[in-house]
C-alpha cells in the first residue's frame, strides 16, 4: 500500500501520463475503450489546465478520423453500440476547436441510431449478432452521446427517445428484491443464460451495472431542469445510488465483481466498477441531483481505498491500476452463460482502459 498520501487528481495526472507516454497518437484503435479512456484524459486535462494533454488527446482522435469525418474502424453495418462510445470525444473536440471534421464524423454515429435494430419493446440491440438483447452497457455507450446530439441539434424526439430507454432497462434488469441491475435482456427469451419468465440474465455483474450508473449522471448533466423526463431519470438514479451504497464491500470498502454473492468464495473485490461507482456517486452529488450526505462521503471513502489498495505511483511520474476485469459478456462463441463461475474466471489484469478511464473521471469529480 501507498505510504505518502495523494490526492484524487495526484493520481489521475499519474496515469495519465502513464497512458499518453504509452500510446502515441496514432496507435489506438477506434473502440469504445478508447472513447472512454480519451475523454478521461480530454477531462482531466481541463481540470488541471493540461494543454500538452489536451494536444494529445486530439492528436490521438485525429488520427482516427479523416478530413472527410470518416472514422477508421468504423463498420456502421454492425450497428455495435459499443462504436458509438467515442462519439462524445468528437463532440467535445467540435465544441473546443470548431474543426467541421468532428461534428461530420459524429453525425455518421448518430445515423446508425436512425437504423439500429430494437427490441418490440423499443430498445437498441446492443449489436446486431445479440438480437432483441438490451445490456446495460449500452446505455452508456451510446446515451450520454445521444442526449447531447439531440439537444444540441434541436431533435428532441432522439432525447426522449434515449430517455426511454433507459428507463426500459431499468424495468426490464432490476431485481425488485434487492434493487440490483442484471446485466442484460433478453426480449426473445432464446438465450440461454435469459431467465425464460423475465429475460434477465443470472447475476448482477458489478461493471454492467457501474455503466449503467455512469450513464445515468452524464445524460442528467445535459438534460435540462425542466425537461419532462428528468423526474423519472432522477428517481432511477436514487434507486441505483442507495442499492449500490447498501452492497458495497465493508472489509474494502469496494465492489464485489459479482454485486449479488457476497461471501462466496472466488468474489473480489473489482477496480473497474468500484470506480465506477465512484463516479456515479460523486457525480450525482456534484450535478445536484443526489444528496451530499451520504453519498459523497462514500466515493471519497471507497476511491481512497481503491487508489491505496490498486492504485501504484512510480518513480517516473506514472502509475498502474491493478484489479481490473479484462472482459466480460453473453453468449457469443465460446458461449459465455452469465454464471458466477464465468465472470469470477475471467481474466484480471493491470492497466486495461475499462479500468483506468473510470478511475481518472472519479478524480476528477473528487479532486
Amino acid at each position: 500500500m501507498n505510504k505518502t498520501p495523494h490526492t484524487a487528481l495526484d493520481y489521475g495526472r499519474a496515469l495519465a501520463r502513464s497512458v499518453s507516454a504509452r500510446h502515441s497518437p496514432g496507435s489506438l484503435a477506434w473502440n469504445y475503450e478508447t472513447g472512454l479512456v480519451l475523454l478521461a484524459l480530454w477531462k482531466l486535462s481541463g481540470a488541471v489546465d493540461d494543454a500538452v494533454l489536451r494536444s494529445w488527446v486530439k492528436a490521438s482522435v485525429d488520427a482516427l478520423v479523416a478530413e472527410d469525418g470518416a472514422i477508421a474502424g468504423y463498420r456502421s453495418e454492425e450497428f455495435n453500440l459499443d462504436q458509438v462510445n467515442a462519439g462524445k470525444i468528437l463532440l467535445e473536440l467540435h465544441t473546443a476547436y470548431g474543426d467541421a471534421r468532428y461534428l461530420t464524423a459524429a453525425s455518421r454515429l448518430r445515423d446508425q441510431l436512425d437504423r439500429q435494430p430494437r427490441t418490440d419493446a423499443g430498445g437498441f440491440w446492443h449489436k446486431k449478432i445479440y438480437p432483441f438483447q438490451m445490456w446495460l452497457d449500452g446505455l452508456y455507450m451510446q446515451a450520454p452521446f445521444a442526449v447531447r446530439w439531440g439537444l444540441e441539434h434541436g431533435d428532441a424526439e432522439l432525447v426522449d427517445d434515449v430517455c426511454d430507454q433507459i428507463l426500459l432497462a431499468e424495468e426490464k434488469t432490476r431485481e425488485n428484491a434487492t434493487g440490483l441491475l442484471k446485466h442484460a435482456w433478453d426480449e426473445s427469451r432464446k438465450q440461454l443464460w435469459a431467465d425464460p419468465v423475465s429475460g434477465r440474465s443470472p447475476h448482477a455483474w458489478a461493471r454492467a451495472m457501474g455503466w449503467y450508473g455512469m450513464a445515468l449522471v452524464d445524460v442528467l448533466e445535459f438534460l435540462p431542469v425542466g425537461h419532462a423526463k428528468r423526474p423519472s431519470l432522477v428517481a432511477v438514479l436514487d434507486r441505483v445510488a442507495a442499492t449500490v451504497v447498501s452492497v458495497r464491500d465493508r472489509e474494502s470498502l469496494l465492489w464485489l465483481q459479482v454485486l449479488d454473492q457476497p461471501g462466496r468464495p472466488g468474489n473480489y473485490p473489482e477496480t473497474s466498477a468500484s470506480a465506477m461507482f465512484c463516479y456515479t456517486l460523486a457525480k450525482g452529488v456534484r450535478i445536484g441531483d443526489l444528496p451530499a450526505e451520504p453519498y459523497r462521503a462514500a466515493a471519497a471513502e471507497s476511491f481512497a481505498s481503491l487508489a491505496s489498495r490498486n492504485a501504484t505511483m512510480h518513480k517516473d511520474g506514472g502509475a498502474s491500476l491493478a484489479g481490473i476485469c479484462k472482459v466480460a459478456g453473453l453468449g457469443g462463441e465460446p458461449y459465455r452463460d452469465g454464471s458466477f463461475s464465468y465472470y469470477i474466471g475471467e481474466p484480471v489484469v493491470t492497466d486495461d482502459f475499462k479500468g483506468v478511464g473510470p478511475f481518472i473521471l472519479a478524480a476528477v469529480e473528487l479532486g
